[in-house]
C-alpha cells in the first residue's frame, strides 16, 4: 500500500498511526497540497490528502473512508473502532470532535498564512479559533480522570485522531493552548507520544 500525504496533516498522520498500531505496512510519500498538487490530482481529483493506494490499484480518499477500510480489513477484534453500541457511538462522538477541530485548525491557518496581510479576515479567524477551543474543551472534559484512555481500555480511534489534531493545533497555531489549558488533554496525548506508534509519525520527523 501507499498512503500519500505529510504528516503535519492530522487527517494523514490519524492513517498512518493507525496503520502502525494495525500492523498494516505501507509505503508514504509525503506529497504536500502545495507543493505536489499535480502529482496528488493524480490519485484525488480533489487534491486533498490522505489517499491510500492499495496492493491491487484501488485508491481510497478520505482519511474516514481509509479509516473505516482497515478496520473491516482487520476484522471487529481490532478494529480501532467497536463495531457496535454505546463504546463505538462514544468513539465516533469524540473522533467528531477531534475532526471538526482539526478541520477548523486547517482553515484558521490557511486564513493566516494563504493571504495577503490586507486580506485576512480577522473576524473568521476568531470565529475558528472559538470552534476549535470548543473541541479541545469537549474532548478535556472527556479524558478520564484515572489516567485511562478515551473510551475502554484500549487506545482507540478518538485518542489516534486527538493526538493528531493537539500536535498539529500547537505547531500551526502555537499561541492558542495556554501552558496550563487542558492539562488531561495534554497527558493523554503526552502518554501516547511516547508510543513508537505515535512518536514517529510527528510532524517533527519528517
Amino acid at each position: 500500500m501507499i498512503l500519500i500525504g505529510r504528516l503535519l496533516s492530522p487527517f494523514v498522520r490519524r492513517v498512518q498511526i493507525s496503520m502502525n498500531l494495525l500492523g498494516i505496512e505501507c509505503e508514504r510519500r509525503p506529497y504536500g497540497t502545495a507543493t505536489h498538487a499535480d502529482e496528488i490530482s493524480q490519485v484525488n481529483p480533489l487534491r486533498r490528502v490522505p489517499a491510500l493506494i492499495l496492493d491491487g490499484g484501488e485508491t481510497l480518499i478520505d482519511s474516514a473512508a481509509i479509516l473505516d477500510y482497515l478496520d473491516e480489513l482487520v476484522g471487529p477484534q481490532k478494529a480501532l473502532v467497536p463495531s457496535s453500541g454505546a463504546e463505538r457511538r462514544k468513539v465516533l462522538k469524540l473522533t467528531a470532535l477531534a475532526v471538526g477541530a482539526a478541520e477548523k485548525g486547517v482553515v484558521a491557518f490557511y486564513e493566516k498564512t494563504r493571504r495577503p496581510d490586507d486580506k485576512i479576515w480577522d473576524e473568521a479567524v476568531k470565529k475558528y479559533r472559538e470552534q476549535i477551543l470548543g473541541g479541545l474543551n469537549a474532548l478535556e472534559n472527556a479524558v478520564p480522570t484515572d489516567g485511562g484512555w478515551l473510551v475502554g481500555p484500549n487506545v482507540s480511534q478518538a485518542d489516534i485522531t486527538t493526538a493528531a489534531v493537539v500536535d498539529f493545533v500547537n505547531i500551526v497555531l502555537p499561541d492558542l493552548i495556554g501552558d496550563t489549558d487542558y492539562p488531561r488533554l495534554k497527558a493523554l496525548v503526552a502518554r501516547l507520544n511516547l508510543r513508537e506508534e505515535f512518536s514517529s509519525t510527528h510532524p517533527s520527523t519528517e
